[in-house]
């Protein structure tokens, strides 16, 4: 009896090595549809907005250097505080009082997210320069990094560097 207990639980251990196996080959692969490449911002905004690559193009453009790896790599992109000003969220003049306490997740295709607070996004509030990107030294991203990405350069690590970028949403903590 314990030969077969042996042999099923082998066998389970194989089945969910096998299954944890196709789910990061199929989280792994490249955007297909359109739909996959449209980046949603919404949340605590007037106006939702959902950004294809060719919406992003038309917008003020930021570089940004980031080093990795020992090398310097450039990305290009638009400010994360300037796609929020177009959704009307509360940035310039506007984040004050209770708006200061509103953050802002961002959603990778994959089920990642990551936090910045609201204030740390708005140009007039700090001089960070994180990005939306969509290239990288002067190419698209990789398939692995896109079609979008943020860049969150001054970071000492880049865990918030999102890959795979779908969904930025505004969350207000106090109304």
């Amino acid at each position: 009896m314990t030969h077969l207990f042996r042999l099923a639980a082998a066998a389970a251990i194989i089945c969910v090595a096998w299954s944890s196996e196709r789910a990061v080959i199929a989280r792994a692969q490249p955007p297909t549809a359109a739909s996959d490449q449209a980046l949603v911002v919404a949340g605590d905004v007037t106006q939702a907005l959902t950004l294809g690559p060719s919406d992003l193009k038309m917008m003020p453009r930021t570089t940004v250097t980031v080093n990795e790896e020992g090398r310097q790599i450039n990305y290009e992109g638009v400010l994360v505080g300037e796609l929020l000003k177009r959704a009307g969220a509360p940035v310039g003049r506007d984040l004050s009082g209770k708006a200061v306490a509103s953050y802002v997740r961002a959603s990778a295709k994959d089920g990642y997210q990551v936090v910045f607070a609201l204030a740390e996004l708005d140009p007039g509030f700090t001089s960070n320069d994180i990005i939306v990107a969509d290239a990288i030294d002067g190419k698209p991203l990789f398939d692995y990094q896109g079609p979008l990405r943020i860049v969150a350069p001054h970071d000492k690590r880049g865990a918030r560097s999102i890959r795979m970028l779908q969904r930025i949403e505004v969350v207000r903590l106090v109304k």
